[in-house]
C-alpha cells in the first residue's frame, strides 16, 4: 500500500475514533431515531471515504455535520418520494394494484431518477417528469410551467443530458 493510502487510512481512523460517537449522538438528537442516526453516521464516513478528503479536514465536527445534514435532506426527499408513490398506490383499485416486486422496482426506479436529477432546478426536473412520465408535449409542458416552448426544450436537453450521464456513471 502506498504511503499516501496509509496516511489517508490513518487520518480516517483517527477521525472516526474521535468523532463517530459525537456524530451519532448529534444525529440521534436531531432525528429522534437511534437506528437512522447510526445509519446516517456510517453513511457520513462512507461519503468521506469515497471523497478521499479525510486528510484535509480542518474542523471535523462542522464538516461531519454538514455532510450529515445533506444526507438527512436526501433521506427526507427519498421518504417524501416513497410516501407520494404509496399514496398513489392506495388510490388504485385492487385489480390493478402492483405486486410487491413491482412496487419495489418502481420505488427503486423513482430513487434512481431522483438521484440522477439531483441538483437541477425545480422547473428542469418538473419538465423532465412531465415529458417522460406524463408524456406531455413541449407546448403542454410550457403551459403548465408558465414558460416558452424553447425554455422547455432547453430544460429537457439539460435534464436528459444529466440523466444519461448519471446512468452511465
Amino acid at each position: 500500500m502506498p504511503a499516501t493510502d496509509l496516511d489517508l487510512s490513518a487520518d480516517l481512523d483517527t477521525l472516526y475514533r474521535q468523532h463517530h460517537g459525537w456524530l451519532e449522538g448529534w444525529l440521534r438528537r436531531k432525528l429522534n431515531d437511534t437506528f437512522a442516526a447510526a445509519d446516517l453516521a456510517q453513511d457520513t464516513f462512507v461519503s468521506i471515504i469515497h471523497s478521499g478528503q479525510a486528510s484535509g479536514i480542518r474542523e471535523p465536527r462542522p464538516f461531519l455535520a454538514t455532510i450529515a445534514r445533506r444526507l438527512i435532506a436526501h433521506r427526507h426527499r427519498r421518504q417524501r418520494l416513497e410516501d407520494a408513490y404509496l399514496e398513489v398506490l392506495a388510490s388504485l383499485p385492487e385489480a390493478v394494484y402492483p405486486s410487491p416486486e413491482e412496487q419495489l422496482q418502481a420505488l427503486e426506479t423513482l430513487r434512481q431518477i431522483d438521484s440522477a436529477l439531483d441538483g437541477l432546478p425545480a422547473q428542469v426536473k418538473e419538465a423532465f417528469l412531465l415529458a417522460h412520465l406524463e408524456e406531455l408535449s413541449y407546448a403542454e409542458i410550457a403551459e403548465r410551467l408558465g414558460v416558452s416552448s424553447s425554455s422547455v426544450k432547453q430544460y429537457l436537453m439539460r435534464a436528459n443530458r444529466q440523466y444519461l450521464f448519471a446512468l452511465a456513471s
